[in-house]
C-alpha cells in the first residue's frame, strides 16, 4: 500500500476479493465498496509483521468517515483489531471464536480473519472457515451487486 498507494494490492487483497469473488475492478469502484482502515498512518514494522493500527486514529476519523457513507449496506470487519473496535464487548475472547459466531454480528457486519498468507496457519487449522462461512460471504457479496 506505502508503494503503490492502493490499498490491498498484495497478496492479502487477492485473498480478500477471491473470498468475495469480485475482480480488482468492482472492488476498487466505489460504487460498490468503499475502503476504511483501522490506522490511518503506518504503524512500523514489529518482531513478527506490522505493528497494530494505533487507536487514536480511529477514535478520531473512523466515525467521521463512516457518517459520509450513509448507505453502507454491509461492512466486512477484517482482522481483529477491526473486531475489537466495531464489535467491542460484543466481540467474543478470540478472532476465531468472533469469526465461528459470524452470524451474530449479521445483517451490519461480517467478520473475517485476515487475509494477509502470515495467517496461513489460521486457515490450516480452520478449514471450516473457507468450507462454510466463505461461500455465505460469496453469496452476501453477490447479492449486495445485484
Amino acid at each position: 500500500m506505502h508503494e503503490s498507494g492502493i490499498p490491498w494490492n498484495d497478496a492479502s487483497g487477492d485473498r480478500l476479493r477471491e473470498w468475495m469473488q469480485v475482480s480488482k475492478e468492482q472492488f476498487y469502484n466505489t460504487k460498490y465498496f468503499s475502503i476504511v482502515p483501522m490506522g490511518f498512518c503506518y504503524p512500523g514494522k514489529g518482531k513478527s509483521g506490522d505493528l497494530p493500527p494505533r487507536p487514536e486514529c480511529a477514535e478520531k476519523w473512523m466515525s467521521p468517515i463512516l457518517d459520509e457513507l450513509p448507505k453502507r449496506q454491509l461492512i466486512l470487519l477484517i482482522g481483529q483489531y477491526a473486531q475489537a473496535w466495531f464489535l467491542k464487548s460484543n466481540k467474543q475472547a478470540t478472532l476465531t471464536d468472533t469469526v465461528k459466531n459470524w452470524q451474530a454480528y449479521l445483517p451490519e457486519y461480517f467478520v473475517l480473519p485476515h487475509p494477509s498468507p502470515r495467517n496461513n496457519i489460521w486457515l490450516k487449522k480452520n478449514l471450516w472457515f473457507e468450507k462454510k462461512l466463505v461461500p455465505k460471504l460469496e453469496k452476501r457479496i453477490a447479492e449486495l451487486l445485484r
